[in-house]
């Protein structure tokens, strides 16, 4: 980039916008599979034609992007459909279908509708993270969310002049939030505490206990709660059980202080038509509403909240993808076993969501989705997800339909990891992370060098 767009930049573009430009986890700063494409000098319309962020190309398996590709029920479609009509699609929608709010607040968030409690429609759960951000984060206030997590809130706390405060996720704590742990690093400038459950990239979900020290916690410091329950629809071990924050309010235990986001995108297959929901104390969800109508002014997809109305109401389809996800995740369990130096740090429970961790074969995440790209599956490193073994994780999505997919991965992940063993992508990596600049490329770039001058540092069979 010139100096004069740098400049430019420097002088025109607003605080928030240069937070996210430079930001580790600002999109493009993070390598992916796309990065891979430009590194393994590919065609992009034979991998993601379209313009698509998934990689959709014939031949090709997407276990990176995040989205449900199993799709949508068939009883989603046919009221999509149905409600696409000439009067539908010529005014502006409501806010949320009254029906469709009852069902969430219950099926979803376990409340029901009242002075206590409201839903509103969002532009997907991705929406919901922007509008609780936006309204109540002020300049100066901390989060205190976890690391590995979920790409944007980070980025988008900051965005807001907020400060992050981390939470390391790891064996000690169960790859949870811990109350203890969250109360210890709470301050006089704390507002929010992020509570993804199921934790998105790990798929673990916090028990009933944690949820009511956490509250309390939050309560007793006059905290806000922001529970992200997005990934809760499947549930991978069938011994688990989510719980929404909503549902355990109670004369004793108010939840007057969380806003609840959740859509349709995971759990339903439905990702194009921007469906989600911001729920909670009416007091609390004023505020997002108004910064919602002059930020965007946009109310959700009208055919599609009937599409979301069929789809929660399709229990066939649930029970279906449900055994799908089982069979997947039980495949990967086995493609992991039989694969030196590659681990499951811990068994997800809900969702699609998982993490392997690569650190024992001597390589970096990142030249391993290079290798897998190659061999025509895309998956995601852990570097856009936080500091914590940003160059050991690997993300993958296990939600594809067909059983090739995993085949697929099975062939393709030894071979990537030789590869990368072999030093094939040591510069292109290094080049990627140079050229962004972020302290967090800096670090896995120094990980890079001290391979350089011996590229096949691991014997597979140690």
């Amino acid at each position: 980039m010139s100096e004069t767009i740098r400049a430019m930049q420097e002088r025109l573009l607003s605080k928030r916008a240069k937070t996210l430009l430079h930001h580790p986890q600002g999109m493009g700063n993070y390598f992916t599979f796309k990065t891979a494409i430009d590194i393994l000098g590919l065609n992009w319309d034979d991998v993601a034609p379209g313009g698509v962020y998934n990689v959709t190309g014939a031949g090709y398996y997407d276990m990176g992007y995040m989205a449900n590709h199993i799709g949508p029920s068939r009883a989603a479609l046919d009221a999509f459909l149905k409600a696409s009509t000439h009067e539908k699609l010529a005014i502006y929608p409501p806010d949320c279908l009254p029906e469709l709010k009852t069902l969430v607040a219950e099926k979803k968030f376990g409340r029901s509708l009242g002075a206590d409690f409201e839903v509103m429609g969002v532009e997907g759960a991705q929406g919901g993270i922007g509008y609780t951000y936006m309204t109540f984060l002020d300049e100066g206030d901390e989060v205190i969310a976890t690391d590995p997590g979920y790409f944007h809130f980070v980025p988008a706390a900051e965005a807001c002049g907020a400060k992050v405060v981390p939470i390391e996720l790891n064996e000690g704590n169960g790859y949870r939030l811990q109350p203890a742990e969250v109360e210890a690093k709470i301050t006089e400038r704390t507002k929010m505490i992020v509570v993804c459950d199921p934790i998105n990239p790990f798929g673990t979900v916090q028990t009933r206990e944690e949820l009511l020290a956490l509250a309390e916690i939050a309560r007793r410091h006059g905290l806000v709660i922001f529970n992200n329950i997005t990934h809760n629809t499947h549930r991978t071990d069938a011994s688990a059980q989510q719980i929404p924050m909503a549902s355990l309010h109670s004369a004793e235990t108010p939840m007057d202080h969380v806003i609840s986001v959740s859509g349709m995108s995971k759990g339903y297959g439905m990702p194009a038509i921007r469906v989600g929901f911001m729920a909670g104390h009416p007091g609390l969800l004023r505020g997002a509403f108004l910064t919602k109508m002059e930020i965007t002014k946009i109310h959700i997809n009208y055919p599609g909240q009937y599409a979301a109305l069929a789809a929660m109401q399709d229990t066939d389809y649930l029970a279906a993808s449900t055994e799908t996800i089982r069979r997947n995740y039980a495949h990967i369990e086995e493609t992991v076993a039989a694969t030196p130096g590659v681990a499951i740090p811990v068994k997800p429970s809900y969702g699609f969501c998982m993490m392997i961790d690569v650190a024992g074969t001597g390589v970096t995440a990142q030249e391993i989705t290079v290798g897998l790209l190659k061999h025509k599956v895309a998956a995601i490193p852990g570097d856009g997800l936080g500091d914590v073994k940003a160059a050991d994780y690997l993300r993958l999505n296990y939600s594809h339909p067909d059983i090739a997919c995993f085949e697929a991965f099975r062939k393709a992940l030894p071979l990537a990891i030789a590869e990368a063993q072999a030093g094939d992508y040591i510069e292109p990596v290094a080049a990627f992370f140079e050229k962004i600049g972020t302290a967090r490329g800096r670090q896995i770039i120094e990980k890079l060098k001290a391979r350089r001058a011996t590229p096949a540092v691991l014997d597979a069979a140690e």
